[in-house]
């Protein structure tokens, strides 16, 4: 489907011919400049041979439009001094002079990819949780000790995740419960166990730790910075269940929850319309109230996927948008 959308060559009018990269751009950006769609840039991307990789672009990098077997393409025509490679000596390491440009601002994301998990019921409320902290005190800090209570393997774990329990995550159709919003506000490695107690030694904390916080298996996640649209592989009907923080009237770049998940196939750098709940109308004739048709009102990509629930980032809307908008295939 959206290689037969490509090979239309959807060019936004009044394109330019060349634009030169240049630093804070993002590959969603270069290609709104040329494309109506421009969730389809890697389906018209020329791989050039001499290129090892077409989408790490730099800063200074010339892309342009070329005309390959009578269908436009985009391409690097030519690289810019901080795409090139240097040698360095007498390591002879081969090593990029700049960082290559991202898919999408990653500064929007990357609390979300590095700080934030989505947790079911059983794994958040049966976790180990903080009892007290040093000498009796409520909260702790960084090189503070602090003890936690709850069921441990024979040889529990060198360290830990500490996560506090946030939003409570509902399907609005089905009432399933699809998650709850884990944050990681600290971590800490284990100096002793008494029975079924931890000593612990916070050894990073972005909050005061509180009693009640939770223990989780330390998640390593590592930070994509390349993100591929793409349509998802089925059918999708969902909805916006929450945004990050309270944020009431979303816009471009806010992170959203979709109550979508990998059990319906979700993933990474899948795009998904947006469309705006219709009103609710009064008929004059019949007498009645009636909800209008859904309107498309902008995209979104999927960054970040959990069983039941994803993180998605608003890339382009036309309009304000707001909890239980409807996501569709694009």
């Amino acid at each position: 489907m959206a290689a037969d959308l490509a090979a239309q060559n959807p060019l936004k009018e009044g394109h330019p011919d060349k634009y030169i990269v240049i630093k804070g751009d993002t590959l969603w950006g270069i290609s709104e400049k040329f494309l109506d769609s421009p969730w389809l840039w890697p389906e018209i991307w020329h791989v050039n041979p001499q290129i090892e990789n077409p989408h790490l672009i730099f800063p200074g990098d010339t892309i342009g439009l070329v005309y390959i077997d009578g269908k436009t393409k985009l391409t690097v025509l030519r690289r810019g001094a901080q795409g090139r490679t240097v040698k360095l000596t007498p390591t002879a390491r081969i090593t990029p002079i700049d960082t290559a440009i991202p898919s999408i601002p990653m500064d929007a994301i990357d609390s979300f990819i590095k700080n934030n998990r989505i947790v079911d019921e059983k794994q958040l409320l049966k976790a180990p949780y903080v009892i007290s902290g040093e000498e009796g005190q409520l909260i702790g800090g960084k090189d503070d000790r602090v003890y936690a209570r709850g069921v441990f393997n024979e040889k529990p774990l060198k360290r830990y995740g500490i996560y506090r329990g946030g939003q409570q995550y509902v399907d609005p159709v089905t009432k399933e419960l699809l998650g709850y919003e884990a944050l990681d506000i600290g971590s800490a490695k284990v100096t002793a166990q008494n029975n079924d107690v931890l000593t612990l030694l916070l050894t990073d904390t972005n909050q005061d730790i509180r009693i009640g916080d939770r223990l989780l298996e330390a998640e390593e996640t590592k930070l994509e910075t390349v993100f591929h649209p793409s349509s998802p592989e089925q059918e999708i009907r969902g909805h916006i269940i929450a945004v990050p923080g309270g944020v009431s009237q979303i816009g471009q770049f806010d992170v959203v929850v979709i109550n979508k998940g990998e059990r319906e196939k979700i993933k990474p750098g899948n795009v998904l319309a947006i469309y705006r709940k219709g009103a609710l109308v009064k008929d004059p004739f019949a007498k009645e109230t009636v909800e209008l048709p859904a309107e498309r009102a902008g995209l979104l990509m999927i960054f970040r996927v959990f069983d039941k629930v994803s993180y998605g980032l608003v890339l382009r809307s036309k309009r304000v948008l707001s909890l239980l908008d409807e996501v569709r295939n694009p």
